[in-house]
């Protein structure tokens, strides 16, 4: 069974940047999309980021062009490298991955999250 791994959390100042992985293991499953959620309280999750096997990437509108995305297939590793990180990024991040063919019998994989807090 897939499990997913993250790491890179922390306490930043506003203005500054985290970089979060999130690495694969324990299945021989491929991997199609993978991406990042974002929770913050009070609030429902996000998804702020998104990438295919092929690279194509997508964004939330509230991070489009601070937050970026990418991942080595090789190594079934997704990242997420956060620059300019306001206030309001505070939150719990969680990455997931869907299996080539997702269905209920093969369903997404999340991982177990991670704190990012950027204090003013």
């Amino acid at each position: 069974q897939m499990q997913l791994v993250e790491s890179g959390g922390g306490l930043v100042q506003a203005g500054g940047s985290l970089r979060l992985s999130c690495a694969a293991s324990g299945s021989s499953v491929s991997i199609d999309y993978m991406g990042w959620y974002r929770q913050t309280p009070g609030k429902q999750r996000e998804l702020i980021a998104r990438i295919t096997r092929g690279g194509t990437t997508g964004y939330a509108d509230s991070v489009k062009g601070r937050f970026t995305i990418s991942r080595d297939n090789a190594k079934n590793t997704v990242y997420l490298q956060m620059n300019s990180l306001k206030p309001e990024d505070t939150g719990v991040y969680f990455c997931y991955a869907d299996p080539v063919g997702l269905r209920p019998s093969l369903p997404r994989t999340w991982g177990q999250g991670t704190q990012v807090t950027v204090s003013s």
